[in-house]
């Protein structure tokens, strides 16, 4: 049974790296492969710390993913009008962009979270200029969110390994 529990861990980590920069929730299914891995072990080598680390990883990386596009549409030159544009754009465009078979949800999330940002910075200021800026500091916290959530990912994987090493 170990060896099923070590080919789940190792294809949901891989998957899950894989799904972080399209937009999709690479990360939970990572979770789930540990939670998975410790299942099929009996929860010998994954117990209730390892489970919470990889939960307190996700969820770190959710939070940070929301934040980074919100940071930079402000550091931008926009208000915290296009800091919530940049978060309902991002999640609209990856909803939208979903029927696109793999790079749908992300150019999606990018157009999103520019379109998102520039629209509600326009609604209050009403310059073309600060709306564009606003909604290019959101594709970048979008991108740098992707690059989070992958190196959080990573974390994740080797926690995982790390519990298969111990068992």
């Amino acid at each position: 049974m170990t060896g099923l529990g070590v080919a789940l861990l190792v294809v949901a980590s891989l998957v899950g790296l894989v799904l972080v920069p399209l937009g999709l929730p690479g990360l939970w299914i990572m979770v789930l492969g540990v939670i998975g891995y410790g299942w099929l072990t009996e929860f010998r080598t994954v117990g209730v710390a390892t489970i919470g680390i990889v939960l307190g990883v996700a969820a770190v990386g959710e939070i940070v993913e929301a934040w980074l596009g919100f940071r930079f549409a402000r550091r931008y030159g926009g208000s915290s009008r296009a800091g919530w544009g940049a978060l309902v754009g991002g999640i609209v465009g990856a909803i939208v962009g979903v029927p696109v078979p793999i790079i749908g949800s992300v150019i999606g999330a990018f157009i999103g979270s520019f379109a998102g940002a520039a629209v509600f910075e326009y609604t209050r200021a009403a310059t073309v200029g600060g709306a564009t800026r606003a909604g290019w500091g959101a594709v970048l916290g979008r991108a740098a969110a992707a690059a989070v959530k992958v190196a959080l990912g990573l974390v994740i994987a080797v926690v995982g390994l790390f519990a298969v090493v111990r068992g």
